[in-house]
């Protein structure tokens, strides 16, 4: 009987387990669009206002559509105070919000004061009154633009403010007009009284405004 040597038994090593790479997909989640948040949804509610308050006011002696146009522009004048509340509040201003609100807000004044002057709500000596608040409205948009084209940003100061509350309130009580004289004997006088009070505070406010824009000129010439 042959004697086998019996050697060490060699075990073959595992094979390293190859793995296959794996493309790896970062799914990033897109992101909202800052033209539809609530904040310029609200400026774009203003904007809307506008060509209905103006086709209501084609009907003058209407006292339905007088106070439907009422309602529309006190609606319209509480999204400019809602608008940058809720930008402010809840991190959605944007640069287009930025943008649409002076310019809703001058349309909607602009609008306004043209009709009211165009049916004879403001006449005779108040007609300055509202030249005086257009031409400050021209102005001071222009002066914004130009002083945008510098970097400069011109803070709206309290007294503008109260400016822009005592304008939206005349114009409110005179978009009344007959309907509103038949509630309240006396309102078309005390809307003219608070718009010569707005174009007094314009006035102050345009020259301020004015001031600090010549002011930033200046600087950028030197």
């Amino acid at each position: 009987m042959r004697d086998v040597e019996s050697g060490p038994s060699s075990v073959d090593a595992p094979s390293p387990r190859v793995v296959s790479p794996t493309v790896m997909t970062m799914v990033v989640p897109r992101r909202r669009s800052t033209a539809l948040n609530l904040a310029n949804l609200l400026t774009y509610g203003r904007l809307v206002a506008v060509p209905v308050v103006v086709a209501l006011l084609f009907w003058p002696q209407d006292d339905t559509a007088r106070w439907i146009a009422v309602a529309v522009f006190v609606a319209a004048a509480i999204t400019d105070y809602l608008d940058g509340y809720v930008a402010r509040t809840y991190a959605q201003s944007s640069a287009l919000g930025r943008m649409l609100d002076p310019i809703a807000d001058k349309l909607l004044v602009a609008a306004s004061l043209l009709m009211l002057c165009a049916d004879g709500t403001i006449r005779g000596w108040s007609l300055w009154a509202a030249i005086v608040i257009l031409c400050r409205e021209i102005l001071v948009s222009g002066l914004r633009e130009y002083l945008a084209e510098l970097k400069v940003g011109v803070p709206v100061s309290r007294v503008a403010k109260w400016k822009t509350a005592v304008q939206l309130v005349a114009l409110g009580v005179l978009i009344a007009g007959p309907a509103g004289e038949r509630v309240l004997p006396g309102n078309g006088t005390l809307g003219l009284v608070l718009l010569w009070l707005a174009a007094a505070l314009t006035l102050y406010t345009g020259y301020d405004y004015m001031r600090s824009g010549i002011r930033h000129v200046i600087d950028d010439e030197r």
